[in-house]
């Protein structure tokens, strides 16, 4: 097993990835990569298999490098994912249930956490979902419901993943709002570069290095001018 790599000990505003080094087999996934990740609202874009991924892994701890530091001011418990599969996520048979479990590090008792969720979802005109299956929702819906255990548990940074690949364009447009409302810091990997054009921050990833990293407007066109080369 590698050692740990995170520290605890930096203060300084922002997520940092010092020198990473990560090979999955044969393959090279990230060599010398370094980020510093401080604003606000992160995009990043590439290709399939471009390492977005990955690199959500190492951030959230799932994944350990070979070499390098990922730093985390706030301690790694700070950052919440949402995974592209709502199924890879979500563990228990109801909605309430789900969201309660985000409450967890409240250390609140089942009655007062159940409570908490209900007031919360009335309070987002979701009440009649608390006791909702899991089962009976809509793949959409079950994405909804990972998103809203995300920003109910009060993270510092969340990682969507594809976060609009299974959502219709009212559910998309919803979501859309829902992140710029957000006070948590929030970095999204998504295809549908309307949805971060306008950040003020994206990275353009690359057979795992940095192809492009700056206003959203500049990198996005950049990548599209890319992709529009190659299929010519």
């Amino acid at each position: 097993m590698h050692p740990s790599p995170f520290s605890l000990t930096d203060t300084t505003s922002g997520i940092r990835l010092e020198n990473i080094t990560l090979q999955r087999g044969n393959t090279m996934v990230f060599q010398h990569l370094s980020l510093h990740l401080t604003q606000e609202r992160i995009g990043l874009i590439g290709d399939n298999g471009a390492g977005k991924s990955s690199l959500f892994r190492l951030i959230c701890g799932l994944d350990l490098p070979q070499s390098g530091t990922v730093i985390h001011p706030n301690g790694p418990h700070s950052v919440g994912m949402l995974f592209q599969n709502p199924d890879e996520q979500i563990i228990f048979p109801t909605v309430e249930e789900e969201l309660a479990l985000s409450l967890n590090h409240l250390k609140l008792t089942r009655a007062q956490a159940q409570t908490q969720v209900r007031d919360w979802l009335k309070s987002r005109g979701l009440a009649d979902w608390a006791s909702r299956a899991v089962g009976s929702l809509s793949q959409g819906q079950r994405q909804h419901v990972c998103w809203l255990a995300l920003i109910i548990a009060s993270h510092h940074t969340l990682l969507l993943d594809e976060p609009y690949s299974s959502l219709d364009l009212p559910n998309q447009g919803l979501l859309h709002r829902d992140i710029e409302q957000a006070k948590e810091q929030i970095i999204v990997s998504t295809h549908v570069l309307n949805h971060v054009r306008h950040f003020d921050r994206v990275i353009w990833l690359d057979k795992g290095k940095v192809r492009a990293d700056g206003k959203g407007h500049v990198v996005c066109a950049a990548y599209e001018a890319d992709v529009a080369s190659r299929t010519a």
